[in-house]
């Protein structure tokens, strides 16, 4: 980093190093690490400060016993983006591992192909007649004119997949994965995100012809090393020299046309700030912000997601990844199986597993121990016949705070009053939890191609 006319001030602190730079970028995950890349392949000058020890963000992995498993939850590269799907796997070149997706939700003891509406003809016939009843139903009142008006993510599901997937399936996941009622989040988000399944598909699945949902996603490819954050570190590369790590932003203040920025140790000042961090970090570090922005902010919803790991000696079942609809199954909402994505990133003749489950602050699962979650996972794949105890050889676990952006019903009004505010302010907002959009990797890279394309 070009640090530059280092002088000492007192206004944010009594005594600080001040480094100038033209621009400051918050956060060291996905979106600042590559957002700092194009920057300075624009010829800027810039920084990355990010609070943590390591970069990375939800793209950290940890590497442990031979085992190497992604923190945040598992993650896959794919897109429909066409330019961003190859500025990512021109970053893993020579590190790509490439694999068919073999997905499954189990489903009252069966496992049935994803997406559900595929995998039809694995139900008992009780079960498939009213799935395909109810959408057809659904279908002809939709196409007539009937269906009542949408008026949240709830409603949206039944319009669209009809009463019998909406309740065996959607609305039980949907509800795990979000931590929150469907009928109290807005559905705007899914719209176009998310297609109505052709009945033809429907029929042919029913009756037991092969069909692909998604097919974006069909074929993924993953590090053959080093986890999804060797996609990070690989974006990072030549901008790893303009990193501060363990800098936690504590005060934000506009000081003339420049921005300073404090860790309560160190100051650095910038002529542009640009946030990829929370905004419920970003918006407590500046000065007089008014009481209904913060309000706004301390409105938004989110998840935190627990991941536990699990090594075990033999292999895996062949399958990417499993969602779990049932409550009884326990807290987990998704299982995952790295050592399916690539033989790197566990010991040779061992496998490994991947549980996700997403929480609030207050919840069950923050009163309860690493060794009681790890306990009641290890159960519940047991039941689901996934693992044996005694072929396990490594446990771990890991948290992070801000995992899912929620759209609750008061969501747009909120979002609108923060980023007007920060538009006023002059505070850039790239990213999934600065812009507070549910992005998956292709989008942050996405949001990032935008902002640098409209950067004058």
């Amino acid at each position: 980093m070009n640090r530059t006319g280092v002088q000492e001030v007192n206004h944010i602190n009594s005594y600080s190093i001040v480094y100038d730079v033209k621009t400051a970028i918050l956060g060291g995950g996905l979106t600042g690490l590559t957002l700092a890349r194009f920057l300075l392949e624009r010829g800027e000058e810039v920084v990355v400060l990010e609070a943590e020890p390591a970069i990375g963000g939800l793209c950290r992995s940890r590497r442990e016993q031979g085992f190497c498993f992604d923190t945040g939850g598992s993650h896959i590269i794919f897109s429909r983006d066409e330019e961003v799907l190859q500025f990512m796997l021109s970053a893993i070149e020579g590190n790509r591992a490439v694999r068919k997706r073999n997905t499954k939700i189990f489903y009252k003891g069966r496992f049935v192909k994803y997406p559900f509406e595929n995998g039809l003809s694995a139900l008992p016939k009780e079960d498939l007649y009213f799935f395909l009843n109810e959408y057809i139903k659904t279908l002809i009142a939709s196409e007539k004119g009937e269906l009542p008006p949408i008026k949240n993510f709830r409603d949206w599901i039944y319009a669209t997949f009809g009463k019998g997937i909406a309740e065996c399936y959607l609305i039980p996941y949907n509800t795990k994965i979000w931590n929150y009622p469907p009928e109290q989040m807005s559905a705007h988000w899914v719209e176009g995100r998310v297609p109505r399944p052709p009945v033809e598909d429907i029929i042919r699945s029913a009756i037991g012809i092969e069909t692909e949902g998604y097919t974006h996603q069909a074929v993924f490819s993953y590090p053959q090393e080093g986890g999804i954050e060797a996609l990070v570190r690989s974006i990072a590369l030549p901008v790893i020299d303009q990193v501060t790590c363990g800098f936690r932003v504590s005060h934000i203040r506009r000081y003339g046309n420049r921005w300073e920025i404090s860790d309560d140790t160190r100051t650095i000042t910038a002529d542009r700030l640009i946030s990829t961090i929370p905004l419920q970090n970003l918006i407590p570090a500046l000065e007089e912000v008014p009481e209904f922005v913060r309000q706004a902010v301390n409105s938004l919803r989110y998840n935190s997601v627990c991941s536990v790991f699990i090594g075990v000696k033999g292999k895996v079942p062949d399958i990417s990844w499993l969602y779990v609809p049932s409550p009884d199954l326990g807290l987990q909402n998704r299982v995952s199986f790295p050592s399916n994505y690539s033989t790197g990133v566990a010991p040779e003749g061992c496998g490994s597993v991947l549980v996700e489950m997403t929480y609030n602050e207050g919840d069950a699962l923050t009163r309860m121990t690493d060794g009681e979650i790890i306990g009641d996972v290890i159960h519940s794949l047991e039941t689901m016949g996934l693992i044996r105890n005694k072929d396990i050889i490594y446990t771990g676990i890991a948290r992070h705070q801000f995992a899912y952006v929620v759209y609750d019903l008061d969501y747009r009004a909120n979002i609108s009053i923060v980023r007007d505010y920060c538009r006023k302010t002059g505070i850039d907002l790239v990213g999934r939890f600065a812009q507070f959009e549910y992005l998956n990797m292709d989008g942050c890279i996405r949001s990032v191609m935008e902002y640098t394309g409209n950067l004058r």
